[in-house]
């Protein structure tokens, strides 16, 4: 079919798609290159224009809910589609994290009457199938959703209370934790004054999620450092964090250099494993395209994997991700600036605040008092290297 891709209210490309295929099968007309995705405008710009159709495609089959979702099977089936790229064009191709959308050719259709951020949306049913610890059948699923249009591994579901969307997301399959490090990122961050999407606990059916608001607003979009970087990736991590930094500042965002570091500060004290380039990067409001910020430091939940827990031992993961490199924790606080004096003594009670954290939940989760315990032992063990790596350097 013949359609347009929108940015909000601007058109962008008018395209043919095949929904079949899920795949852009020609580029007809470029209207406004610079509101397309910004991988997309790089790869014009520097003179790629050949492969856009493909990366289009690419681009808009990441939108969508990934083939590693824990219980897709499930989901797919309650839903009644084949695959999660059958979702794609359900609801126009829109999200919560940007402003694109496909409109189809020659239709009256405007930005205003079906985008999600200001209007409801069925979530209920979602809901349900996504993160229920029994799901029941549910017969009728509204497809008008932003959940069509979610990423990553863990099973999550958007939902509106009191006109704001928040995101509900669940544990792992293996322990469950990761709401409980998405509110200790939450608490570090909130200690220390970094910018942070704020994290809380909620038990729906007995089921143990962390919910966040939406960080995105109707006139902004957030660009993951992926697109920031590609063509442009040196597989070094210091060429690659230098490259970024200087980036974000030559497009105007101020302090962009603390605030990266601020962000592996964070990963380090928590031990997270996953900061991989699509879960930070930066806001631009999509009327003027001007970079406002970096986005707010969000999914944190990989931290502390006890990947093994024995009788006197206890085996954590070591290594965390510095852009392209897998890079053990202890390096990569030495490529950090020191925390202060005032820092420290700001971070003062936050492993009893955890702990109270753990110990509230621990009947749901059924976490021993011992493996509460070895959590909080691995916050303060962290905050001490930290105490140690600037007492070394002073």
């Amino acid at each position: 079919m013949k359609c347009i891709l929108m940015n909000k209210n601007t058109e962008v490309l008018t395209v043919e798609y095949d929904s079949t295929l899920h795949v852009f099968t020609k580029i007809i007309k470029i209207h406004n290159i610079d509101y397309a995705p910004y991988s997309l405008k790089k790869l014009f710009d520097n003179g790629h224009e050949d492969e856009l159709k493909a990366a289009l495609s690419h681009w808009f089959k990441g939108r969508g809910i990934p083939s590693f979702r824990d219980h897709l099977d499930l989901l797919l089936a309650h839903l009644g589609v084949r695959a999660p790229e059958d979702l794609l064009d359900k609801a126009f191709g829109l999200s919560l994290t940007d402003q694109y959308w496909l409109k189809p050719k020659n239709e009256n259709i405007k930005y205003q009457d079906i985008n999600f951020f200001e209007h409801d949306f069925s979530y209920a049913p979602f809901l349900e199938i996504s993160l229920s610890n029994t799901p029941s059948i549910v017969n009728e699923v509204s497809l008008k959703t932003p959940n069509n249009t979610t990423d990553g591994k863990l099973k999550k579901a958007w939902v509106i209370e009191d006109n704001i969307r928040y995101l509900l997301k669940g544990g792992s399959l293996i322990d469950g934790l990761e709401p409980f490090q998405e509110v200790l990122a939450s608490i570090v961050c909130r200690r220390l004054g970094i910018n942070h999407v704020p994290y809380t606990i909620e038990i729906r059916d007995g089921k143990l999620l962390a919910k966040c608001p939406c960080f995105i607003n109707s006139n902004t979009e957030f660009i993951p450092a992926s697109q920031i970087l590609e063509q442009e990736v040196k597989y070094s991590s210091i060429e690659d964090f230098n490259n970024y930094v200087k980036i974000l500042t030559n497009h105007g965002i101020t302090k962009a250099k603390e605030k990266v570091e601020a962000m592996f500060l964070v990963d380090f004290l928590l031990l997270n494993t996953d900061r991989h380039l699509g879960n930070f990067g930066i806001i631009r409001d999509v009327n003027s395209l001007k970079w406002l910020d970096v986005a707010p430091i969000f999914d944190t939940g990989s931290s502390y994997k006890i990947t093994d827990l024995q009788e006197d031992t206890i085996i954590v993961s070591d290594e965390g991700r510095f852009f392209y490199e897998v890079l053990k924790f202890d390096d990569i606080i030495k490529l950090l600036p020191k925390l202060t004096k005032d820092d420290f003594e700001k971070l003062a009670g936050v492993v009893e605040e955890y702990r109270c954290l753990l110990e509230k939940y621990a009947p749901v989760v059924n976490s021993s008092e011992r493996k509460i315990g070895l959590l909080c032992f691995l916050l303060e063990r962290q905050i001490n290297k930290l105490n140690e790596v600037n007492s070394n350097e002073e």
